[in-house]
Protein backbone atom coordinates (compact mmCIF):
# COMPACT_ATOMS: atom_id res chain seq x y z
CA UNK A 1 0.00 0.00 0.00
CA UNK A 2 1.41 3.47 -1.46
CA UNK A 3 2.00 6.87 1.18
CA UNK A 4 -1.33 8.11 -0.63
CA UNK A 5 -3.35 4.79 0.14
CA UNK A 6 -2.66 4.99 3.78
CA UNK A 7 -2.77 8.61 4.67
CA UNK A 8 -6.38 8.51 2.60
CA UNK A 9 -7.26 5.63 4.59
CA UNK A 10 -6.71 7.28 8.09
CA UNK A 11 -8.62 10.04 6.72
CA UNK A 12 -11.58 8.17 6.25
CA UNK A 13 -10.82 6.42 9.49
CA UNK A 14 -11.08 9.68 11.51
CA UNK A 15 -14.03 10.91 9.51
CA UNK A 16 -15.94 7.92 10.67
CA UNK A 17 -14.52 8.01 14.67
CA UNK A 18 -15.56 11.67 14.75
CA UNK A 19 -18.98 10.83 13.37
CA UNK A 20 -19.49 7.92 15.90
CA UNK A 21 -18.10 9.91 18.78
CA UNK A 22 -20.51 12.93 18.39
CA UNK A 23 -23.41 13.43 20.95
CA UNK A 24 -27.12 13.68 19.10
CA UNK A 25 -28.15 15.92 22.07
CA UNK A 26 -26.97 18.25 24.31
CA UNK A 27 -28.23 20.12 27.10
CA UNK A 28 -28.29 24.07 26.62
CA UNK A 29 -30.27 24.68 30.28
CA UNK A 30 -31.63 23.60 32.74
CA UNK A 31 -33.85 24.57 35.79
CA UNK A 32 -35.46 23.55 38.92
CA UNK A 33 -38.13 25.25 40.99
CA UNK A 34 -36.89 25.29 44.12
CA UNK A 35 -39.72 24.12 45.98
CA UNK A 36 -39.56 20.90 44.52
CA UNK A 37 -35.83 20.78 44.04
CA UNK A 38 -34.27 17.09 45.43
CA UNK A 39 -38.01 15.81 47.22
CA UNK A 40 -38.71 13.78 44.04
CA UNK A 41 -42.52 15.07 43.67
CA UNK A 42 -42.83 13.35 40.02
CA UNK A 43 -44.45 10.41 40.65
CA UNK A 44 -46.82 10.47 37.85
CA UNK A 45 -47.15 12.23 35.03
CA UNK A 46 -48.51 12.36 31.46
CA UNK A 47 -46.05 12.65 28.73
CA UNK A 48 -46.97 14.67 25.68
CA UNK A 49 -44.90 15.66 22.83
CA UNK A 50 -45.72 18.44 20.96
CA UNK A 51 -44.70 17.75 17.60
CA UNK A 52 -46.94 18.24 13.94
CA UNK A 53 -45.42 14.24 12.80
CA UNK A 54 -47.80 11.78 14.49
CA UNK A 55 -45.38 8.88 13.95
CA UNK A 56 -42.56 11.00 15.83
CA UNK A 57 -45.05 12.03 18.82
CA UNK A 58 -46.13 8.28 19.33
CA UNK A 59 -42.14 7.10 19.04
CA UNK A 60 -40.78 10.26 21.24
CA UNK A 61 -44.10 9.44 24.05
CA UNK A 62 -43.76 5.79 24.04
CA UNK A 63 -40.16 5.79 24.48
CA UNK A 64 -40.20 8.45 27.28
CA UNK A 65 -43.20 6.36 28.97
CA UNK A 66 -40.78 3.50 29.15
CA UNK A 67 -37.98 5.24 30.36
CA UNK A 68 -39.86 6.97 33.29
CA UNK A 69 -41.64 4.17 33.99
CA UNK A 70 -37.95 2.12 34.52
CA UNK A 71 -37.23 5.20 36.91
CA UNK A 72 -39.82 4.42 38.96
CA UNK A 73 -42.29 7.27 38.21
CA UNK A 74 -45.80 5.84 36.37
CA UNK A 75 -46.17 7.42 32.96
CA UNK A 76 -48.67 7.33 30.91
CA UNK A 77 -49.04 8.36 26.96
CA UNK A 78 -50.89 11.79 26.08
CA UNK A 79 -52.36 10.00 22.55
CA UNK A 80 -53.82 7.77 24.65
CA UNK A 81 -56.47 10.60 26.01
CA UNK A 82 -55.71 12.66 23.28
CA UNK A 83 -55.20 10.80 19.71
CA UNK A 84 -56.15 14.16 17.50
CA UNK A 85 -53.06 15.89 15.89
CA UNK A 86 -52.36 19.33 16.40
CA UNK A 87 -53.65 22.14 18.76
CA UNK A 88 -55.17 21.38 21.94
CA UNK A 89 -57.82 23.33 23.70
CA UNK A 90 -56.89 24.14 27.47
CA UNK A 91 -59.84 22.31 28.09
CA UNK A 92 -58.90 19.34 26.12
CA UNK A 93 -55.68 18.85 28.18
CA UNK A 94 -57.40 19.62 31.44
CA UNK A 95 -59.86 16.83 30.62
CA UNK A 96 -57.04 14.52 29.44
CA UNK A 97 -55.20 15.41 32.72
CA UNK A 98 -58.34 13.92 34.31
CA UNK A 99 -58.90 10.98 33.13
CA UNK A 100 -55.10 10.23 32.87
CA UNK A 101 -55.38 10.29 37.12
CA UNK A 102 -52.23 12.31 37.23
CA UNK A 103 -50.40 14.83 38.96
CA UNK A 104 -47.61 16.24 36.32
CA UNK A 105 -47.88 16.83 32.80
CA UNK A 106 -44.63 17.08 30.71
CA UNK A 107 -44.70 18.55 27.37
CA UNK A 108 -41.56 18.67 25.25
CA UNK A 109 -42.12 20.89 22.08
CA UNK A 110 -39.92 21.89 19.32
CA UNK A 111 -39.42 25.71 19.46
CA UNK A 112 -36.82 26.26 16.35
CA UNK A 113 -34.95 24.60 14.17
CA UNK A 114 -31.56 25.86 12.79
CA UNK A 115 -29.72 24.82 9.66
CA UNK A 116 -25.33 24.64 10.53
CA UNK A 117 -23.26 23.66 7.33
CA UNK A 118 -20.03 22.18 8.40
CA UNK A 119 -16.82 22.05 6.23
CA UNK A 120 -14.06 19.63 7.03
CA UNK A 121 -10.78 20.48 5.16
CA UNK A 122 -9.24 18.48 2.64
CA UNK A 123 -5.78 16.70 2.03
CA UNK A 124 -3.12 17.65 0.06
CA UNK A 125 -0.50 14.55 -1.14
CA UNK A 126 2.96 15.86 -1.04
CA UNK A 127 3.88 19.71 -2.43
CA UNK A 128 1.07 20.98 -4.72
CA UNK A 129 3.83 22.05 -7.40
CA UNK A 130 7.02 20.43 -7.75
CA UNK A 131 10.42 21.54 -9.23
CA UNK A 132 10.38 22.11 -13.00
CA UNK A 133 7.12 23.95 -13.75
CA UNK A 134 8.31 26.93 -14.10
CA UNK A 135 8.48 28.83 -17.18
CA UNK A 136 11.10 27.21 -19.71
CA UNK A 137 11.83 24.36 -16.88
CA UNK A 138 10.05 21.88 -19.11
CA UNK A 139 8.09 18.97 -17.58
CA UNK A 140 10.65 17.25 -15.35
CA UNK A 141 11.07 16.83 -12.00
CA UNK A 142 7.44 18.44 -11.88
CA UNK A 143 5.65 15.26 -12.19
CA UNK A 144 5.96 14.63 -8.34
CA UNK A 145 4.04 17.91 -7.30
CA UNK A 146 1.55 17.76 -10.05
CA UNK A 147 0.98 13.42 -9.52
CA UNK A 148 0.04 14.91 -5.50
CA UNK A 149 -2.05 17.75 -6.61
CA UNK A 150 -3.91 15.30 -8.66
CA UNK A 151 -4.63 13.13 -5.87
CA UNK A 152 -5.63 15.44 -3.10
CA UNK A 153 -8.95 14.85 -1.02
CA UNK A 154 -11.47 17.81 -1.77
CA UNK A 155 -13.02 19.56 1.30
CA UNK A 156 -15.89 17.50 2.87
CA UNK A 157 -19.38 19.92 3.12
CA UNK A 158 -22.33 18.14 5.29
CA UNK A 159 -25.52 20.12 6.56
CA UNK A 160 -26.76 19.23 9.88
CA UNK A 161 -30.56 20.23 11.05
CA UNK A 162 -30.36 21.46 14.78
CA UNK A 163 -33.36 21.00 16.63
CA UNK A 164 -33.81 23.17 20.07
CA UNK A 165 -36.43 21.40 22.36
CA UNK A 166 -38.44 22.61 25.51
CA UNK A 167 -38.78 20.57 27.91
CA UNK A 168 -41.38 21.47 31.14
CA UNK A 169 -43.14 19.00 33.25
CA UNK A 170 -46.14 21.23 35.30
CA UNK A 171 -48.06 20.38 38.23
CA UNK A 172 -51.12 19.89 36.86
CA UNK A 173 -53.49 21.01 39.92
CA UNK A 174 -52.22 24.94 39.56
CA UNK A 175 -50.07 24.73 36.17
CA UNK A 176 -46.32 25.18 38.55
CA UNK A 177 -43.81 24.74 36.31
CA UNK A 178 -41.60 22.05 38.68
CA UNK A 179 -38.90 21.17 35.99
CA UNK A 180 -37.48 22.86 32.58
CA UNK A 181 -34.67 21.62 30.44
CA UNK A 182 -33.62 22.91 26.65
CA UNK A 183 -32.35 20.85 24.71
CA UNK A 184 -30.41 20.65 21.10
CA UNK A 185 -30.37 17.69 18.55
CA UNK A 186 -28.25 17.52 15.89
CA UNK A 187 -29.90 15.57 13.00
CA UNK A 188 -26.58 14.33 11.55
CA UNK A 189 -25.78 10.49 11.44
CA UNK A 190 -28.22 8.92 13.84
CA UNK A 191 -31.45 7.52 13.05
CA UNK A 192 -34.96 9.08 14.15
CA UNK A 193 -35.37 6.33 16.77
CA UNK A 194 -31.52 6.48 17.88
CA UNK A 195 -31.87 10.68 18.04
CA UNK A 196 -35.31 10.00 20.09
CA UNK A 197 -33.63 7.73 22.61
CA UNK A 198 -31.14 9.54 23.09
CA UNK A 199 -33.08 12.67 24.06
CA UNK A 200 -35.41 10.90 26.39
CA UNK A 201 -32.10 9.41 28.00
CA UNK A 202 -30.87 12.84 28.56
CA UNK A 203 -33.90 14.00 30.09
CA UNK A 204 -34.77 11.18 32.25
CA UNK A 205 -30.93 11.45 33.63
CA UNK A 206 -30.98 14.94 34.06
CA UNK A 207 -34.79 15.33 35.82
CA UNK A 208 -33.16 11.85 38.39
CA UNK A 209 -29.95 14.26 38.82
CA UNK A 210 -32.07 17.50 39.56
CA UNK A 211 -34.33 15.34 42.11
CA UNK A 212 -37.87 15.63 40.49
CA UNK A 213 -38.05 11.75 39.90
Amino acid sequence: MSTMQIRTLLFALLAVLIAGCSTPTTLDAQWVNPEFAGKHPIRNVMVMAAVRDATIRRLTEDRMTAALTAAGVKAVQSYRFIPAEGPVSEDALRRAVGEAGVNFAMVSRVINVSTQVNVSPGMVMGPAWGPGWGWGAGWGGGWGGFAGYYNAIPPTVTTTQNVHVDTRAFETKNAAVVWSAATTTSTGYNTTQELVDHFVQLIVATMAKDGVI
